[in-house]
């Protein structure tokens, strides 16, 4: 999943969202030097992240993009996951996401000065871009795409994934459903048992 499913995910907690927000910035054991609202948003990033790396669904979706883009399939997935989830926003909150976007930005701006330099230089081309709401069209999938193809280190060829998208885009869709509910799910029950 990627940063509007991470979010969504973390509720109404604030830290809980600022470190499930910074949480692939911050790298090994470098989390103990959290507060504790904070560590427990940077884990419950990685128990999504284990949860969705290891489903047999995510696998399924995986297996459209491997051929081509091989172990960039998964961060594909994670993007298109987060297009379905934008797409059909008002399935998951009664908040309108134009709203929730900004009330986002606004809050982790605030908090900046918690968040590691990785995540304060990304920030800004976030909001700029307003990725979170761009998720919901295609068009600002390719964009989020070509930015990723752009800072790797090889010729990914991301920016070109949208194609696959396009042509396998309800079997994509049923998949990001099946899946979904299952990963709120082990959500809510991770959080019942990390208190």
């Amino acid at each position: 999943m990627n940063f509007l499913a991470h979010l969504y995910l973390s509720g109404n907690s604030k830290a809980l969202r600022l470190g499930n927000f910074i949480a692939d910035s911050v790298k090994g054991g470098a989390w103990h030097h959290y507060p504790a609202p904070i560590k427990r948003g940077i884990l419950l990033h990685r128990a999504i992240d284990d949860f969705t790396d290891s489903h047999p669904t995510v696998s399924k979706s995986k297996e459209i993009f491997r051929e081509k883009y091989r172990h960039y399939a998964g961060v594909i997935v994670d993007i298109v996951y987060d297009h379905y989830l934008a797409k059909n926003w008002s399935d998951y909150s009664a908040i309108p996401l134009s709203t929730y976007a900004q009330s986002i930005y606004q809050e982790m701006e605030e908090q900046l000065d918690f968040m590691p330099e990785k995540a304060q230089y990304m920030l800004p081309f976030m909001i700029r871009h307003n990725w979170l709401e761009a998720y919901a069209q295609l068009a600002g999938i390719q964009q989020v795409l070509r930015g990723m193809a752009n800072r790797t280190r090889f010729d990914s060829h991301m920016d070109e994934a949208t194609q696959e998208l396009k042509a396998n885009y309800q079997s994509l869709q049923s998949d990001f459903e099946a899946f979904f509910p299952q990963l709120q799910e082990h959500v809510r029950l991770w959080l019942e048992q990390n208190p």
